[in-house]
């Protein structure tokens, strides 16, 4: 006679469909709450595949996919959109088609959670702080829809104690993931910082609300000449000019922390895992020098 195979606990954990998962992400991160300008939400999934492994990443590209693969993960959840202004082809000829033929072929669903992370409460402005151990005080650009006050676009925080703006750019190049492009500085180096203005991603569209908020300085990507300009010639703002990527992959693992929470509560057989390849553009940086300088 065979062996009568024991009987599985009533309360073990079991794996979710992806529309679980799904609805839940969808309940971190509201897609109605992203911009109009946006493409958030499922790109590719079976709504009624399983999932058992998860893994976060800022850009869906194909070294994401890749990796997902090894992994054996059936979900990526990115910050990133993979198309951000529609297309009219996925043909693996393309870089992008190559990645949604790589998702299909290996039953792998991705999600993206971008401007609608940005507010969130926590979102990825607070990952951002977090990683710095900074105080939150408030939004920067606080969500009008939000009557507790803490969603929106960027935080006003805190340092524990006060720092010179270059003892502050060097806590923020040792504490994010490292890149070819480091960490720049505007402003003077040794001026004196306590409160400050963060915003994962590009951030210079906000030098408005920055300098209405009265802050220090101002942590955020992607700072432009005219702007930089335009701001130190007006006040004394110290500013801190960091990867693009940088500022936003500690969300990856905040947004798995929030995952992971869920899982636990519904009694999911999950495991929730955080990319650590760097996908930033940019792959080397050589300092200037004085000989370059013209006379």
């Amino acid at each position: 006679m065979p062996p009568v195979p024991s009987a599985v606990p009533a309360d073990a954990p079991s794996a979710p469909r992806l529309a679980d998962v799904l609805a839940a992400l969808d309940a971190l991160w509201p897609p109605e709450r992203a911009e109009q300008w946006d493409a958030v939400g499922t790109v590719c999934g079976d709504p009624g595949a399983t999932v058992t492994r998860v893994l976060f990443a800022v850009d869906p590209v194909q070294e994401i996919a890749d990796e997902a693969v090894q992994l054996g993960a059936e979900l990526i959840v990115t910050h990133h959109p993979l198309y951000l202004r529609g297309t009219t082809t996925v043909a693996a000829s393309t870089f992008k088609g190559r990645v949604v033929h790589t998702l299909i072929k290996h039953d792998i669903a991705l999600h993206v959670a971008h401007t609608n992370a940005d507010t969130a409460d926590p979102g990825v402005s607070d990952a951002l702080a977090g990683a710095l151990d900074l105080r939150v005080v408030r939004p920067l650009v606080p969500d009008p829809t939000d009557p507790a006050g803490r969603r929106g676009l960027g935080r006003i925080c805190e340092l524990d104690r006060p720092a010179t703006l270059r003892d502050f750019a060097a806590r923020v190049a040792h504490r994010l993931p490292g890149t070819a492009q480091g960490i720049r500085i505007a402003g003077d180096p040794d001026a004196p910082v306590r409160t400050i203005a963060v915003s994962g991603g590009s951030g210079d569209g906000l030098f408005d609300q920055v300098r209405a908020a009265g802050v220090d300085a101002f942590l955020t990507a992607d700072l432009r000449h005219h702007p930089v300009s335009e701001a130190t010639q007006q006040t004394a703002l110290g500013l801190v000019d960091a990867a693009h990527w940088a500022t936003e992959w500690p969300w990856c693992e905040q947004a798995a922390a929030q995952l992971d929470e869920i899982s636990d509560r519904h009694g999911w057989d999950l495991r929730v895992h955080v990319s650590k390849t760097v996908t930033d553009p940019w792959s080397a940086h050589h300092s200037s020098d004085s000989s370059g300088a013209p006379n």
